[in-house]
């Protein structure tokens, strides 16, 4: 069948509410005045990574389960104003929600409401048979139920990313994530030998590029059996915020990476969006265009700053 979808993203919709605090951990005390003010808005993992790859340009279908709630109504109008195709599958549990606190250097810590989610939550296989039949890649978000549906992609031969997020290289839940994609990204923060758990992956799973991120460190990339450390694109504004910049990373490097792009000008892309993302506040959803994109892959870094 001819490919009608060039991203196909499974999971990770949901709404977010942001709260300022002015340190992280949050300092004990009865209140705090937060300033700019609270806000909800729809953008979650997979939500942000359906954002930057149709601002990119490429043909972009969103599947998750979704409550019939205000949450839901959220993501809806988030995909319907950017024009991203979305399959709402009903969640009687509601629509995933969360709590982010973000520091004023931009850290976050997300608080996610685990009711939101039953046991026996399935993507229903006819409606994931059906898209990945068309589709020329999934990007399969970690969030209940992908992990069933990562059988059926692999059946549909499309090939097959994941973000582990910031994975401590023993929880045996992402396991399943890591072994079956073809392209793996996580963040080293909690990794002690990032390296390591990279090859790991590469080594016992189908992954030919593994990317470990590292903030204002840039990125760690795995291919072809040799690595090379990406360092971090120049932001275009001041950092405000670091929520998104993974999932930016990631849908700038499936721009390049499905243009047959090499390993590493795709994490070059990958860097330039992140750094896009962290100019962008929490209460806001925006993602880098091609032309910003290109624009700032031009003016960053001509190469690693080492290899092996």
């Amino acid at each position: 069948m001819t490919a009608e979808i060039d991203v196909l993203v499974l999971g990770g919709a949901g709404v977010d509410t942001i709260v300022h605090v002015p340190e992280l951990p949050v300092p004990l005390a009865d209140s705090h005045m937060i300033r700019p003010g609270i806000v909800t808005r729809a953008g979650q993992s997979g939500d942000f990574v359906a954002l930057g790859t149709s601002a990119l340009g490429l043909r972009t279908h969103h599947l998750d389960l979704i409550g019939d709630d205000h949450e839901g109504d959220l993501v809806r109008a988030l995909h319907r104003d950017h024009g991203i195709a979305l399959t709402a599958v009903p969640q009687p549990c509601g629509t995933k929600r969360a709590v982010n606190l973000v520091g004023p250097d931009g850290r976050r810590l997300s608080l996610y409401d685990a009711t939101r989610w039953a046991g026996t939550d399935r993507l229903p296989e006819k409606t994931v048979r059906r898209l990945a039949a068309v589709s020329r890649h999934a990007h399969v978000v970690i969030t209940q139920p992908c992990a069933e549906a990562l059988p059926l992609l692999r059946e549909a031969d499309v090939t097959i990313s994941t973000d582990l997020h910031d994975w401590d290289g023993a929880n045996p839940y992402h396991e399943s994530f890591a072994l079956a994609a073809d392209l793996v990204f996580l963040s080293a923060a909690a990794l002690p030998e990032p390296e390591a758990t990279m090859r790991r992956i590469a080594e016992r799973g189908r992954a030919r590029v593994v990317v470990a991120t590292a903030g204002a460190e840039g990125a760690l990339l795995l291919a072809d059996g040799g690595t090379a450390r990406i360092p971090a694109a120049e932001p275009p504004a001041p950092v405000v915020d670091s929520n998104g910049a993974g999932d930016a990373f990631a849908a700038a490097f499936l721009h390049g990476f499905l243009r047959g792009e090499p390993p590493l000008h795709c994490a070059r892309l990958g860097a330039v969006a992140g750094a896009y993302a962290c100019t962008v506040p929490s209460t806001r959803v925006a993602a880098i265009g091609p032309r910003e994109l290109r624009d700032g892959c031009a003016a960053s870094a001509p190469g690693p700053v080492s290899g092996a």
